[in-house]
């Protein structure tokens, strides 16, 4: 099955700065995505855009919003679509005339199933703590106390043993980080440090 999109442009240039509202958005959230699962990793991803662009790239709270929505929406088509995972997603919003810097990022949040390269910050972002987020999560979930009082040298033991979290892609996430120019362990940190509150 091949996910590839075949695309190099997304949405329409005019519909920049338009996004879905909070309530739109999550609406469209739970009506595809029924595993609870997904969603809650869906949830984790959002709240470390935002997150990222407020603390990290200064962004305000409308350009937050669109980095929390490209993480809220990544996988939305996952649950019910998996054969037509990002395209569905993507037809979607263009068909609502959002914001094609949303759209693309969703689109190249797995450039080696995708086939786009992730170009702008918000795409770097999001590839960046894609896969990261789910390892840490996984490690969570084997820790009796979860996200309290976990340390750095915990996530990055499970990072290097293969057989933890297999199905999570270690050389994407190296890739990841360096397209986004961003230290491993400090993205590692900056999910110890938020993922939980989700």
């Amino acid at each position: 099955m091949s996910l590839l999109l075949n695309l190099s442009s997304f949405g329409n240039p005019a519909n920049a700065g338009n996004v879905l509202s909070r309530d739109e958005a999550y609406l469209l959230f739970t009506d595809w995505v029924k595993n609870e699962r997904l969603q809650l990793h869906m949830k984790q991803v959002a709240h470390l855009m935002k997150c990222w662009a407020a603390e990290k790239e200064g962004l305000n709270e409308a350009d937050q919003w669109r980095w929390e929505m490209a993480g809220l929406l990544h996988d939305a088509d996952w649950d019910q679509w998996p054969e037509l995972h990002c395209k569905k997603i993507i037809e979607e919003l263009e068909a609502r005339n959002i914001d094609p810097e949303i759209i693309r990022a969703i689109a190249s949040h797995g450039p080696n199933h995708f086939g786009v390269i992730p170009e702008t910050r918000m795409d770097k972002m999001l590839y960046a703590f894609d896969e990261l987020s789910g390892l840490t999560h996984a490690y969570s979930l084997m820790r009796p106390e979860g996200y309290t009082g976990m340390e750095l040298k915990g996530i990055k033991k499970r990072f290097k043993e293969k057989a933890f979290a297999a199905a999570v892609n270690r050389d994407e996430i190296i890739e990841a980080m360096q397209m986004a120019g961003v230290e491993l362990e400090t993205i590692m940190q900056f999910i110890i440090e938020r993922q939980g509150a989700v």
